[in-house]
């Protein structure tokens, strides 16, 4: 059974090394975010240390869902930190398993969220995809707007410098007073 969590202290060390796994697999299977071929495990582990450590500082929060004790997947919301923008969040590094792809990981991790980042006082959630990418029909679907689109803004696995598409989520009054 899938459960979301937010992830406040270290992980153990099973976790930490499926979301090393969880990252190379995602950018192996094309995803755009962040790498244009899968990192080394030692890569891996170092952008996850540093995201815990971004998490120990209150930059960020990290949500992983799980099924059976397993690692499906993952997503992160990044706290602006300038003043004029602390209502707002950054939804980055949406990461599903090859494994666990089409069974609703990814829209349960955008749901799980929006309710711990309403509470920390975020308003309005950004997020940018690779244009065409099936995490768009998922970002419309979980009511995200779109922005627009702007070209060549990243290089993909391919080598091709690829468009992305910009969306936004204006969380409800009654989540952000919750």
């Amino acid at each position: 059974m899938l459960q979301i969590s937010e992830l406040t202290s270290p992980p153990s060390l099973e976790l930490f090394s499926e979301l090393v796994e969880l990252l190379q697999d995602s950018v192996a299977g094309g995803s755009s975010i962040g790498w244009t071929e899968p990192p080394t495990t030692k890569e891996a582990r170092n952008y996850w240390t540093q995201v815990l450590e971004a998490v120990g500082r209150g930059e960020r929060m990290l949500f992983v869902a799980t099924d059976n004790h397993v690692c499906a997947g993952a997503v992160q919301v990044a706290f602006a930190p300038r003043q004029n923008a602390r209502h707002r969040g950054e939804v980055q590094k949406l990461m599903v398993h090859s494994q666990y792809r089409r069974r609703g990981t990814g829209r349960a991790l955008m749901t799980a969220l929006e309710g711990p980042a309403a509470a920390r006082g975020i308003a309005l959630l950004v997020l940018d995809v690779r244009s065409g990418d099936p995490a768009e029909h998922l970002c419309r679907r979980a009511g995200y707007q779109l922005v627009g689109t702007v070209p060549g803004f990243v290089r993909s696995t391919k080598g091709t410098f690829d468009p992305t598409t910009i969306y936004y989520r204006q969380l409800s009054p009654a989540a952000v007073e919750a």
